[in-house]
């Protein structure tokens, strides 16, 4: 089994193939995120990455950040979720995964249990739509606001 930092390692690695293959200058700033991407085990929006990396290098902008993970998505190394109602939030696992999204808190869960990998796709080609990719979403609650005794009912509360 692979430590944390072998998997960063090796991530970094193929990041930096990328740039090299597709002619994308390989930032600092763009090291930085994928960096901290790869570090965290939730899927953080554009602004909590942006406070992570801020710290590590003094005047980055969040423009800056915004593009920079754009750029990485393009590129495949990390996936945009994005789930109706909440801001985007960006996840560094690329494989095959679904999602448990809090709807109190927004914390957003992957699930690789086999049966949801088995999901049939729809018939879209006979309408004419070609998938290109798919995810499943389930919401609900997560652990610490059922403790909590934190439900959205109508207006979100506390």
């Amino acid at each position: 089994m692979k430590t944390h930092e072998q998997a960063l390692g090796e991530k970094m690695r193929h990041f930096e193939k990328l740039c090299r293959e597709q002619g994308v200058p390989l930032t600092v700033q763009r090291r930085a995120i994928l960096e901290t991407l790869a570090l965290r085990e939730d899927h953080p929006t554009a602004d909590q990455v942006f406070e992570d990396v801020a710290g590590r290098l003094p005047g980055l902008s969040r423009t800056t950040v915004y593009r920079a993970l754009e750029t990485l998505v393009g590129m495949g190394v990390i996936h945009k979720a994005s789930h109706l109602g909440s801001a985007a939030r960006y996840d560094p696992n690329t494989g095959r995964h679904h999602h448990l999204t809090c709807i109190s808190c927004h914390k957003v869960i992957d699930v690789e249990e086999g049966i949801v990998q088995r999901v049939q796709l729809p018939k879209a080609q006979a309408k004419g739509f070609e998938v290109m990719d798919y995810s499943v979403h389930f919401k609900g609650y997560c652990p610490d606001c059922l403790r909590k005794g934190r439900r959205v009912t109508g207006t979100a509360r506390a």
